[in-house]
């Protein structure tokens, strides 16, 4: 028994006609009815009442004809989701994004991209920038969103995008005399306390290389009483008034419990948080290629 046996069965039932059924199907009458007799000869009953005009079901045909269909039904259904899978319509997208990005315009890219592509699951991990480097470059994500902090622009395997340049911004307690300003440059940090905001998890990456060096172009080594790549630990620090941060202009819309936490701009065209997607040039995963077709370019 094959399927093309099961679709001959099914036209000719539907027709009520061995002729127009092998019209239908474009094959000849003659080739049409021995693969229908072969195909009664298999399941070992007869199918069709050959003697009624127009051709007829037995009570075996009956029942078969809805079994056919199903199968005929579920072989149509497997081959559309092979189709859609292989061009990015369905299967999983594994996306990783780095501690607090939550709370920019990921979700809703996400949210625009599944309703576009309802059948491929977007699987999401938070993660430090450290962890998404080593999982993208060992295959457990098809995507990251990350900082670069780990010098992951080196890696000959990946390929980068940058996805927008966030302005930083200066939290500080309600309390604290700058928290009235309109805009603060890092001159003004000179004698604060800092809570550092690293993009690393172990400080000593391009990154904190970079946002350590503005700090001495502006004249002096800041006094970082804290390192962490933890943004929440580090507004309720600035909240409990220990010390005051330097964190991306998403970090504040959402969060809660830092009621006694201000954020003001911070000035200077360098400012800003510079994310990159990134993935493995060898990824052939086609819902990868759908979503980085959808993602803004700077």
């Amino acid at each position: 028994m094959n399927l093309n046996q099961l679709r001959y069965f099914v036209s000719v039932a539907d027709t009520g006609s061995f002729t127009k059924a092998a019209t239908l199907q474009y094959i000849s009458q003659t080739a049409i009815t021995q693969q229908i007799r072969a195909l009664e000869e298999n399941v070992g009953a007869k199918l069709l009442d050959r003697n009624s005009r127009p051709v007829s079901l037995t009570p075996e045909g009956k029942v078969f004809l809805k079994e056919a269909r199903e199968i005929l039904g579920r072989v149509d259904m497997a081959l559309t989701r092979i189709r859609e899978a292989s061009t990015g319509l369905e299967g999983e997208l594994r996306l990783g994004y780095t501690k607090g990005y939550e709370h920019s315009d990921l979700p809703r890219h996400l949210r625009g991209f599944h309703q576009e592509y309802p059948n491929v699951l977007v699987s999401c991990y938070r993660c430090d920038t450290d962890m998404l480097a080593s999982g993208l470059l060992n295959g457990e994500y098809d995507v990251i969103f990350t900082w670069d902090s780990t010098n992951i622009r080196e890696e000959e395997a990946v390929q980068l995008q940058v996805v927008e340049h966030v302005p930083l911004c200066v939290a500080l307690y309600a309390d604290h005399p700058l928290a009235r300003r309109s805009e603060l440059t890092r001159r003004d940090l000179k004698q604060e306390n800092i809570l550092y905001m690293s993009p690393s998890g172990t400080g000593n990456s391009f990154g904190d290389a970079f946002y350590i060096s503005l700090y001495q172009r502006a004249g002096y080594q800041p006094n970082i009483i804290l390192r962490s790549n933890d943004m929440e630990s580090i507004l309720m620090m600035v909240a409990a008034e220990e010390g005051i941060s330097i964190v991306p202009k998403y970090s504040h819309p959402w969060d809660i419990g830092t009621e006694n936490v201000v954020f003001v701009p911070l000035s200077g065209k360098e400012e800003t948080e510079e994310i990159l997607i990134a993935w493995r040039r060898d990824n052939e995963n086609p819902a990868l290629q759908r979503f980085l077709q959808k993602l803004p370019h700077v």
